[in-house]
Parts: C-alpha cells; structure tokens; sequence
C-alpha cells in the first residue's frame, strides 16, 4: 500500500539574479524564515523559505514565466495573524485580490503576486 505524509514543498520559478527580491519578499515582507540550500542545489541560485512544516523553493528558470492561475495556498495559523498580514501587505502597496466565494473550510482567502507575477493565496 502506497501511503502519503503531506506535501514537503513547492516550487515556483523566478528569473535569474532573483535571490535578492526573493529574500526582500518571502523573509522580509511575508516574515517566512530562510531554509539553507545543500551547497550543490545553491550553485543553481534561487531561495528556500521554511513555511510551517513544508518549504516553498524560488527556483531559477531561464526562460521564465509567471504562473498565474496554478499556486501554493499558504493558511495562517489564525485570524489575527490573516489580518496582521493583509495590513502588511496592503500598507506596503501589494495589490490585494480578495475572493469572496465560499469554500469550505475557509473563513479568509486573499490572492497577491510576488515580485514576478507568480500567484499565492492566503488562507485562514
């Protein structure tokens, strides 16, 4: 039998010499915490980002292009720290896309693009 524990991260594709605003997005702004790269994997560029238990890896991609429909969901432990976040954001000038629609489960959900284009979504 085949058995699955979760999900160890995602990836998403940024362009070359992205380190510098992806550490400026991911750690500064959202406040997730840098994972080190194995030395082999950091020669390739691109960043790690430790969110809860899982990772999110900025990946270099030479012929990039943003994803804009496929992207991680990241849920917030709780209320005040979904809103604590949309402030952040909204204060520093990051177009909100708020989704009104019902899901289950869902309580909150808004969408933004990092530096590139890439979609993410907030959830609580």
């Amino acid at each position: 039998m085949i058995s699955f524990v979760g999900v160890d991260h995602v990836q998403l594709a940024a362009p070359p010499e992205c380190e510098a605003e992806a550490r400026a997005f991911y750690a500064g702004l959202l406040g997730l915490e840098e994972a080190m790269k194995p030395p082999a994997l950091a020669a390739r560029g691109g960043c790690w980002f430790q969110c809860g238990a899982q990772q999110i890896h900025i990946g270099v991609e030479r012929e990039f292009r943003a994803a804009q429909k496929a992207h991680p969901a990241l849920r917030l432990a709780d209320r005040a720290g979904f809103e604590a976040l949309l402030a952040r954001l909204t204060a520093r000038g990051v177009a909100i896309n708020h989704d009104d629609e019902e899901v289950p489960g869902v309580a909150a959900r808004f969408f933004v693009a990092d530096p590139w284009g890439n979609r993410l979504e907030f959830l609580v």
